[in-house]
C-alpha cells in the first residue's frame, strides 16, 4: 500500500477497481456515470474534486475514503464562516407561519423587504460573502416574518432570500444547509411560474454539488421547459433567461454525468436564446447573455477533460464586451475552473495566474470557496510554484 498512496488519485481509483476484479463498465454502471467517465478519471483527464464524488467511489469499491485520498491536501475548510453559518442553521430552523395571529416581532414592510432582499443579492454577486454572511440569518427571519404577515405580497422576498442564502452556502462548500434553503425556496415559490424557474436555478447549483447530477439535469429540463414562452423568437428577455440559464445548470449537470453529448447540446439550446437576451442584463440574477454561455462552455469542458476547449471558451468569453458586465463572483468562479483546466494540462504557471486573477477579481472567492483552497493547495506543492502563490497559500493555512 504505500506505493499505492504516492500515486494519483485517479490510479487509486484503478488499482481499488482492479482489486475488486470490477471492469469499468459494470464500475461505471454502480457509480450511475458512463465508461468514458471512469477512463478519464483513471488516466487523470477528469480531476476528482468534489468529496460526495469520491465518498460514492469508496462506497462502490468498499474502502474508507481515506484510501483514496491518501496523501492528498484534506478538503480544505472556508475561513471565518463557521460563526455565521450556524446562525443560518438556526434562521432556517424557524417557521413563522401565518396563523390569524401576529407574528413574534416587528414585520418589515414587504417594500422594505424586496429592497433588503435586493441588497443581499447585490452583495453576493459583488463576492462580499463576510457581508451576507452576518446579514442572512435576520434576512431569513425578517422575510419569514413579512410573508407570514402578508402572504401573496410577500412572497417573492421570501423566496428571494432563500435563494441567495442557497447560492451562498454552496459556495461556502455547505451543500446540504443549501438543499434546505433551496427547498424552503421551492415551497414557497408554488403556484408562480418565474419563482419556481428561479429557485430552480439554485436547486440546480446545490444538486449538482451534492453530486446528484443525473437527477439535476432531470430537474433542471423540466424546470426550463415550464418556463420556456410557446414560441422563442417572441419570449420576453425575462423569460428566456430564466429558461437558459436552467438548460446551463442541465449542461453542466450532464457533463458531471459524462454525457458530453447532452452538454454541448443543452449549451447550443441555451446559446440561441442568449442571443435574443444580449449581454448586461440580470433578469432573475441570472446573468445570462452569450458570455455566460461561452462561460459554461468552459466549465464543461474542464468537466469532461477537454482542457484546450476550456481554455478556448475562456479566451472567447474574456474578450467579449459583456465579460465586464458579469457580477464578481461569476468571473471569479469562471476564473478558478480555468485555473482548474490549466492544472490539468500540467501548467501550473499559467493555473497560478487564474488564481492570482481570481484573487484580484473577488478576494472572498479565494478565501471562503473550499475549492478555491484546493486547487491553491494542489498549485503550491508542485516545485515550479510561483511566490505569489506560496505567500498565498501560506496566509490561507494550505499546502
Amino acid at each position: 500500500m504505500g506505493s499505492v498512496e504516492l500515486l494519483p488519485v485517479g490510479r487509486r481509483v484503478a488499482y481499488w477497481r482492479g482489486r475488486r476484479k470490477l471492469s469499468q463498465q459494470v464500475f461505471a454502471d454502480r457509480l450511475g456515470k458512463s465508461k468514458s467517465w471512469v477512463d478519464k478519471v483513471e488516466r487523470g483527464v477528469r480531476s476528482l474534486d468534489k468529496l460526495s464524488t469520491l465518498q460514492e467511489i469508496a462506497r462502490v469499491l468498499r474502502i474508507d475514503t481515506a484510501a483514496l485520498v491518501g496523501q492528498d491536501a484534506a478538503p480544505a475548510q472556508a475561513t471565518g464562516s463557521g460563526d455565521g453559518v450556524e446562525r443560518i442553521r438556526a434562521a432556517l430552523s424557524r417557521y413563522e407561519v401565518p396563523l390569524g395571529k401576529p407574528v413574534g416581532g416587528p414585520v418589515v414592510p414587504v417594500d422594505r423587504m424586496l429592497r433588503d432582499v435586493g441588497y443581499a443579492w447585490t452583495t453576493f454577486q459583488y463576492a462580499r460573502y463576510s457581508q451576507v454572511i452576518d446579514r442572512a440569518p435576520t434576512l431569513l427571519v425578517n422575510a419569514q416574518r413579512t410573508h407570514a404577515e402578508a402572504p401573496e405580497s410577500g412572497r417573492a422576498s421570501l423566496v428571494e432570500a432563500y435563494r441567495v442564502t442557497a447560492a451562498l452556502l454552496v459556495k461556502l462548500g455547505d451543500a446540504e444547509l443549501a438543499w434546505l434553503a433551496v427547498d424552503r425556496a421551492m415551497l414557497a415559490a408554488t403556484g408562480d411560474r418565474e419563482l419556481v424557474a428561479g429557485a430552480a436555478v439554485q436547486l440546480g447549483q446545490v444538486l449538482r454539488a451534492l453530486g446528484r447530477a443525473r437527477e439535476a439535469r432531470s430537474v433542471m429540463l423540466s424546470a426550463a421547459y415550464r418556463i420556456a414562452p410557446p414560441v422563442i423568437d417572441d419570449g420576453a428577455s425575462a423569460e428566456l433567461s430564466l429558461c437558459g440559464t436552467l438548460l446551463i445548470q442541465a449542461s453542466l449537470a450532464a457533463a458531471q454525468d459524462g454525457n458530453e453529448s447532452a452538454a454541448g447540446d443543452l449549451l447550443d439550446e441555451a446559446a440561441g436564446m442568449a442571443e435574443q437576451v444580449g449581454d448586461g442584463c440580470d433578469h432573475h440574477r441570472t446573468a445570462f447573455g452569450p458570455t455566460a454561455v461561452d462561460v459554461a462552455r468552459a466549465a464543461v469542458a474542464v468537466e469532461n477533460g477537454d482542457t484546450d476547449e476550456a481554455i478556448a471558451c475562456h479566451e472567447k468569453a474574456t474578450t467579449r464586451s459583456g465579460w465586464r458586465w458579469l457580477p464578481a463572483e461569476h468571473r471569479a468562479a469562471h476564473l478558478l475552473d480555468v485555473a482548474r483546466a490549466h492544472l490539468h494540462a500540467g501548467d501550473v504557471g499559467n493555473a497560478a495566474r487564474m488564481l492570482t486573477e481570481a484573487e484580484r477579481t473577488a478576494p472572498a472567492e479565494i478565501t471562503h470557496r473550499p475549492v478555491a483552497r484546493e486547487i491553491i493547495a494542489e498549485v503550491v506543492r508542485d516545485p515550479r510554484a510561483p511566490t505569489t502563490i506560496a505567500k498565498l497559500a501560506a496566509t490561507l493555512g494550505v499546502g
